[in-house]
C-alpha cells in the first residue's frame, strides 16, 4: 500500500507539472501575442501627405509599428494596390542601399520609400508637380484614390540584419564630439583639388546656412575664408533659406546663390534638369564656386564627382574625395570594412547609371560626364565654359580706351588686367562682387 501511494503520488506531481506548463505555454503562446508579434496590420496613406522627396508617411507611427514586435533587420511584406512587397525594416534611409526600397521609422509616423529616389512615383501612387519656384506639391496618380489602404506583416525575422548592421552610420550636431576634426572638416567643407581644377576655384561643404545639424556657422565661416562669391544650392528653396534663422547676418547671403531644391533622386529627370540651371548660373557669374546641399554628401557628393569627372580626374581621384565626407561625419577611413561597400552601394552605383557604363577605372570619364551633362539639357558649348571656368582659365575680355577712362572713374569699379580670369578677380576682389 505505501508503495502504491508512493507511485500514485508521482504521477499526480507529473500530471500538476505538465498542467502547469500547459498554463504556461498558453500565457507566452497566446493567440494576441503571436498576433502582436507576426499578424497583419493594417493601415493607410494619404497623398495629400506624401513628403516632398517622394516618401510616402503611413498612418501608423513609428513608435507603435516597432512595439507591435516587428524589429529593425526584419523583412515585411507591405501590399498596397497591385503591389506586394518585401521591405526591410529600417531606422533610416541610409541603412539600405542607393535604389532600395524599405519602410522607415526615421520620423514620428512611418514611412515608404526608396533612398535616394521617388517612392511615390516609382510604384504609381502620386504624380509629382513642381511650380516655377521649384516649390512640389503631389496629385493621386490614375486609378488611386486620395486614400490608400496599405497591408504589412512579418515575412522574414531578421532577413536583412546583416545588411542593417553594415549600414549602421550615425553622426551627431554636436562639435565637441569630433576632437580630431577641424572646423572646416566638421562643416564637411572643403577646396575640391582633383585633377583639372583650378587652385581655389571650387569648394564644397555642408550648408552654409541652415542650422539642422550644426555646421552651418563652421561652413560659413570657412567660404568667408576662402573668399567664395557663386554658390549652388542644391536643397532649398527660397523660402526655406528665409527661414533660417539669422540668415541675413551671414556672409553667404551677401553672395550669388541659386536655390534648386533638388531631390535626392540622382536618377530623376527633373535632378539633371536643375543642375543644368545650376551650371548656367556659374556660367553666368564670375566666381569662386561652392556646392552644397543640407549634409554635403549625397546631392553635392554626386554633383561634385560628376564636376570632377568632366575635367578629367580618374576614378580613385573621385571616389577618395567623395569618401572624405565619410570620415568627417562617420570616422570612415579606406581600412573600414564598410568603406568599400560604401562606395559601391552610394558613388559607384550613381556614376555607373547616369554615365551608361559598367567600369569606372578603364572608360573615358571626361567624355561621359560630358554627354551625361547634354542629357540634362548643356550645350557643347556651355560644357566647354564650364571647363574653363573650372579651370580657372576663363578668360575677361580686355577694356580699352574711352571705355577704360569711364571705367577708372569710378572707384568701385574693377578694371581688367591682361591676364585675369573670373576666379583670380573673384578671389583677390570679393568687395566688387
Amino acid at each position: 500500500m505505501e508503495m502504491a501511494r508512493t507511485v500514485n503520488c508521482t504521477q499526480w506531481l507529473k500530471a500538476l507539472l505538465t498542467a502547469v506548463l500547459m498554463v504556461i505555454s498558453m500565457v507566452i503562446l497566446s493567440p494576441e501575442k503571436v498576433s502582436a508579434a507576426t499578424g497583419s496590420i493594417s493601415t493607410t496613406a494619404s497623398v495629400a501627405n506624401i513628403q516632398k522627396y517622394g516618401n510616402v508617411v503611413l498612418d501608423i507611427k513609428s513608435a507603435d509599428l516597432l512595439s507591435s514586435g516587428y524589429e529593425f533587420g526584419d523583412i515585411l511584406n507591405v501590399s498596397f494596390g497591385e503591389h506586394n512587397l518585401k521591405l526591410p525594416l529600417c531606422s533610416d534611409f541610409s541603412d539600405v542601399d542607393t535604389g532600395a526600397a524599405g519602410i522607415f521609422t526615421k520620423q514620428e509616423y512611418a514611412l515608404l520609400a526608396i533612398n535616394m529616389k521617388d517612392f511615390a512615383t516609382t510604384y504609381g501612387i502620386a504624380v509629382k508637380n513642381t511650380a516655377a519656384d521649384n516649390s512640389v506639391s503631389w496629385q493621386a496618380a490614375d486609378g488611386v484614390t486620395d486614400q490608400i489602404k496599405v497591408s504589412i506583416s512579418l515575412d522574414t525575422k531578421g532577413g536583412y540584419y546583416d545588411e542593417y548592421l553594415l549600414h549602421q552610420l550615425r553622426y551627431t550636431a554636436n562639435r565637441e564630439d569630433y576632437p580630431n576634426l577641424s572646423d572646416d572638416q566638421f562643416a564637411n567643407f572643403r577646396e575640391v583639388t582633383t585633377t583639372g581644377i583650378g587652385k581655389g576655384v571650387l569648394y564644397r561643404s555642408a550648408s552654409p546656412i541652415d542650422p539642422v545639424f550644426n555646421r552651418n556657422r563652421y561652413a560659413d565661416a570657412a567660404i568667408r575664408q576662402a573668399k567664395v562669391t557663386t554658390i549652388m544650392n542644391l536643397a532649398d528653396d527660397p523660402e526655406t533659406v528665409a527661414s533660417f534663422p539669422n540668415v541675413d547676418a551671414t556672409y553667404y547671403s551677401k553672395q550669388n546663390y541659386i536655390t534648386l531644391n533638388m531631390g535626392v533622386d540622382v536618377e530623376a529627370e527633373d535632378f539633371g534638369e536643375k543642375l543644368a540651371k545650376g551650371i548656367r548660373f556659374f556660367l553666368s557669374k564670375p566666381g569662386v564656386y561652392l556646392v552644397h546641399c543640407t549634409e554635403g554628401k549625397d546631392r553635392a557628393g554626386f554633383t561634385i564627382a560628376v564636376l570632377e569627372c568632366l575635367m578629367g580626374a580618374g576614378y580613385d581621384e573621385v571616389a577618395a574625395d567623395y569618401m572624405t565626407t565619410f570620415y568627417n561625419y562617420y570616422g570612415i577611413t579606406a581600412d573600414d570594412e564598410r568603406y568599400n561597400v560604401i562606395l559601391a552601394n552610394n558613388l559607384e552605383k550613381s556614376l555607373k547609371h547616369v554615365l551608361g557604363v559598367n567600369h569606372l577605372r578603364d572608360t573615358d570619364l571626361s567624355e561621359r560626364a560630358a554627354e551625361y551633362l547634354k542629357t540634362c539639357g548643356l550645350t557643347d558649348e556651355e560644357i566647354s565654359r564650364l571647363k574653363q571656368c573650372l579651370a580657372g582659365t576663363a578668360a575677361v575680355p580686355a577694356v580699352t580706351g574711352e571705355k577704360m577712362r569711364d571705367i577708372e572713374a569710378h572707384s568701385d569699379i574693377y578694371v581688367v588686367k591682361h591676364g585675369d580670369t573670373l576666379s583670380r578677380i573673384a578671389r583677390e576682389n570679393t568687395s566688387f562682387f
